[in-house]
């Protein structure tokens, strides 16, 4: 028998677990299914801009060998550009490393920054491969509250209890995934203010950061600290909507010499997976240089802005269900009230009753057949 390594114990990642395997399976059966347990633009219609598909296509054939570890030049030399434009100082081709997505990136900067039992400051909720990462390289995610009556912020006095002389790094999802939160700059502040005190490294995911509604304005956090080390990652699977090409981006900006040995241990993990998916990195300066512009789809009348206030009314007019309405980002986030469910579905609260009761809510929504969705617990609320 070969069993699974003890370091697995602790990881999830239900996103894709038991719940998808379940879905399949009914796919299978001939069911339809709904899957709400991922953001993947593609299947629900939202393609790639034509301009970027085709410089990708026009650069196969020089695409068939390795490239550098961190990524092809003109890639990283526009995501430097694109960090300089809003607001962040010093960043360098150099401090640039494009990854296979944004989420191998997470797990490499992870893996050269923790050692056993180190502790890393993460929201709840949060998008949980960060969780699952830091409890795969031996470290402890310690959750800080995002409340709801503020807007799902940051709670910042909750966020300063957590840190302990253990406490490494701290990751900022902003917009944020799943709640649809967009930080307002003193949060941001002072969340970077507890990095500054206490010497935490800074994990930056905006890859929503073009995504915003109703005036909303998103603050890079590495705009706001250049004083402080901060890893600032993005990515093409949100708004250019090739989630499929696996093509992401960190930048390194601050001070570089505090984290020297760090930046050494990321560039070793960089060398070992060879490089990046080299045909997708194509799409970065195609994209981020080309003035691609996504905030048609953001306008009223515009499908996202159109989606989101569609799907918001429709929640919020099922009794039992409040939303926050999203400023950002591609999710909605609802929250069931026990008291209107007791009494609609006569069932106690719980991960598996909560879930009845979202299949039942979706039902009179006039949903399909099945839905595949993730509980409160998988994403750390």
């Amino acid at each position: 028998m070969v069993d699974q390594a003890s370091r697995l114990a602790d990881v999830r990642y239900d996103i894709r677990g038991p719940v998808l395997r379940r879905a399949r399976q009914l796919e299978a059966e001939g069911h339809q299914i709904l899957k709400l347990n991922l953001g993947n633009p593609a299947p629900f219609g939202m393609v790639a801009p034509d301009a970027v598909l085709r410089e990708v296509q026009a650069r196969v054939g020089d695409s068939q060998g390795y490239s550098d570890a961190r990524g092809i030049a003109p890639a990283r030399e526009a995501v430097a550009r694109y960090y300089t434009r809003v607001g962040v100082p010093g960043v360098t081709p150099d401090d640039v490393y494009l990854g296979n997505g944004v989420s191998e990136l997470i797990v490499m900067s992870l893996q050269a920054l923790l050692n056993p039992g180190d502790e890393v400051l993460v929201p709840s909720p949060d998008y949980p491969l960060w969780t699952g990462a830091v409890s795969l390289c031996g470290g402890r995610a310690v959750h800080y509250r995002c409340a709801e009556e503020l807007d799902w912020n940051p709670d910042v006095e909750h966020v300063r209890s957590q840190v302990t002389d253990k406490t490494r790094a701290i990751v900022i999802i902003n917009p944020n995934n799943p709640t649809g939160a967009v930080y307002s700059r003193q949060t941001l502040v002072e969340l970077l203010d507890i990095a500054r005190r206490h010497d935490l490294l800074v994990l930056t995911d905006e890859i929503y950061d073009q995504i915003l509604y109703d005036g909303a304005t998103h603050h890079c956090a590495a705009a706001l600290a250049p004083d402080l080390p901060v890893l600032t990652m993005g990515g093409m699977s949100k708004t250019y909507r090739l989630a499929g090409f696996r093509s992401g981006w960190l930048a390194v900006s601050g001070p570089k010499e505090p984290i020297a040995e760090y930046l050494e241990g990321l560039e070793l993990l960089a060398n070992m997976r060879l490089c990046p998916n080299v045909p997708a990195q194509h799409a970065i300066p195609a994209a981020l240089d080309g003035e691609i512009d996504i905030t048609p789809l953001l306008r009223p009348g515009g499908r996202l802005r159109d989606q989101r206030d569609r799907g918001w009314q429709l929640l919020t007019e099922i009794p039992g269900v409040d939303c926050y309405k999203p400023a950002g980002a591609l999710y909605l986030f609802p929250r069931l009230d026990p008291e209107p469910l007791r009494t609609t579905l006569s069932a106690a609260p719980g991960p598996a009753e909560a879930v009845d009761a979202l299949v039942e809510l979706a039902y009179a929504a006039g949903a399909p057949d099945n839905i595949a969705c993730v509980v409160a617990d998988v994403i750390h609320l």
